[in-house]
């Protein structure tokens, strides 16, 4: 997909397993202080862990800072070769190939570089866009494998093998593999006898336990239109280790007061903190943020390095996702639609012309205009894509009608001439070509014109304007394309015409 520019930064940074929620907080301050140091950030809001509810399954371990930032006319500003010798008001041209502010690329690897904190993993993302993409394929970064098995621990193995082996591939700023079968479990394993023999039951044992560590909501506490829960349970002081859980005390019936270590044995163990499923095998995710490469390339490289470093027990299978898999779904779409749009226009153009000359003429157009359409796509840097395949699908259907406005011009001078009896030679035919292609070259390129001063407004926005990025590269290859198709009618058509025409004059 063409990249939105919403005007803010996602930054998800992802931990190991186990963190507090005391450090988890601590970090998170750490990460906003250093964020509000950039002079291009206006606000910082991070939030670690989830809301009660099922729809935001966030761990402590992943955190979600939203990064709000000032209009790109603030930004630090770069030297470029016109800055010092171009007067500012005809600075706009030159802006549109050499920026002379800093780019969102920049800005995130200076971001980046200043937030390599000690065990932590930086993913730079867009806020709707991940949403997005989260709801559609699970996956937060641009690219992600997908591990499926039937074995959460040997995902995990597979994942950080994948995790070490990307790390080293040219264009990953980051990769994370979950650590699917790595959660922390304290377990109580209650003694029945000892709970029978002092009273109690099962269940008063475990309300005592959950209000004491968990928490209990005894009330709630309103305050004009909002609600607050009021909930008891020990201090954390009183929480925070195996020894201290041991000194809990359980009321009995009889009034004494029993420590939970007579009644239950304690201990920590390892488990799967989240199971993921999908098409019924159990699932692991690898998140991987790219910079510098675009998605098929990376991918190509991604799926090289795995064949032949990576192997795979049987049973288990690796899926590229993410944008990829968009990507991906949108190139078989186009493998229909634009063979579908040239046969469409090639049916057009005969309705109109009843000649398969004329119609082959026209369409012999495609490479030409293909021609700037990439070069006006590589002097911008910009990367195959849907908004990109769109701007050439319309090229085409303006294209021919370019065409179509040249062949009437050539056609009306031929007959003219025929009709008044004139054409009779090679010289008479070079004449008529020349009145159609020449004289009257102000209403042709009058036509090509509208169609392309209407497009330099799009091209003349700033990037960092609301969509101008997504319109842009859908404009980019009609300018380009426009401007080498028309140049080739004017030389190439001719040229045709002249032998196609000579042809029919030597069979008179």
């Amino acid at each position: 997909m063409p990249p939105l520019n919403e005007g803010s930064i996602l930054y998800m940074p992802t931990t190991l397993p186990g963190i507090s929620i005391t450090e988890a907080t601590k970090l998170l301050q750490v990460q906003d202080k250093i964020l509000r140091t950039f002079p291009e950030v206006e606000t910082v809001f991070g939030k670690a862990g989830r809301a009660l509810t099922s729809t935001d399954p966030a761990p402590l371990s992943m955190m979600e800072t939203t990064i709000l930032l000032k209009p790109q006319d603030y930004w630090r500003k770069k030297q470029q070769w016109y800055s010092s010798y171009v007067p500012e008001v005809f600075k706009g041209p030159f802006r549109l190939i050499w920026p002379d502010r800093i780019s969102w690329d920049e800005l995130i690897a200076e971001m980046d570089k200043a937030l390599k904190l000690p065990g932590q993993v930086n993913t730079w993302i867009m806020p709707i866009k991940t949403r997005i993409d989260m709801l559609t394929t699970g996956i937060r970064t641009p690219i992600g494998i997908k591990i499926l098995g039937d074995d959460l621990y040997k995902i995990e193995q597979i994942g950080k093998t994948i995790e070490e082996l990307l790390s080293g591939l040219s264009g990953t700023r980051s990769v994370y593999a979950e650590r699917s079968a790595t959660g922390y479990f304290v377990n109580f394993q209650l003694k029945r006898d000892e709970i029978g023999r002092f009273g109690l039951t099962i269940q008063n044992t475990q309300v005592i336990l959950m209000s004491a560590i968990g928490g209990v909501a005894i009330s709630e506490s309103i305050e004009g239109r909002e609600r607050f829960p009021i909930s008891v349970r020990y201090p954390r002081n009183f929480r925070d280790d195996i020894e201290k859980l041991k000194k809990i005390y359980i009321y009995t019936p009889v009034g004494c007061q029993v420590p939970i270590s007579q009644l239950a044995d304690i201990t920590l163990s390892k488990g799967p903190g989240m199971i993921r499923d999908e098409n019924g095998k159990l699932a692991g995710y690898v998140y991987v943020d790219i910079t510098g490469v675009d998605i098929g390339s990376y991918v190509s490289k991604a799926k090289k390095l795995l064949k032949d470093k990576l192997s795979v027990p049987a049973g288990y299978t690796l899926i590229f996702s993410g944008q990829y898999e968009s990507m991906e779904r949108v190139k078989k779409r186009m493998m229909l639609v634009i063979p579908l749009t040239l046969f469409i226009i090639f049916i057009l153009l005969y309705m109109s012309t009843r000649s398969y000359v004329k119609t082959l003429i026209v369409m012999l157009t495609v490479p030409f205009l293909l021609i700037g359409a990439v070069w006006t796509l590589y002097l911008l840097g910009y990367n195959f894509s849907v908004g990109v395949m769109a701007g050439i699908i319309a090229l085409l259907g303006v294209d021919a009608e370019t065409g179509i406005f040249m062949l009437l011009y050539l056609d009306l001078s031929y007959e003219d001439m025929k009709a008044k009896g004139s054409m009779k030679t090679l010289e008479h035919l070079k004449e008529s070509i020349h009145n159609g292609a020449v004289k009257r070259i102000r209403p042709k390129m009058m036509t090509v014109m509208t169609t392309f001063i209407g497009l330099l407004p799009i091209m003349w926005a700033q990037t960092h304007e609301i969509g101008a990025d997504v319109m842009k590269r859908i404009a980019a290859p009609m300018v380009g394309g426009i401007l080498t198709s028309f140049l080739m009618e004017l030389v190439v058509y001719p040229a045709i015409y002249l032998l196609w025409k000579k042809r029919e004059l030597e069979h008179e």
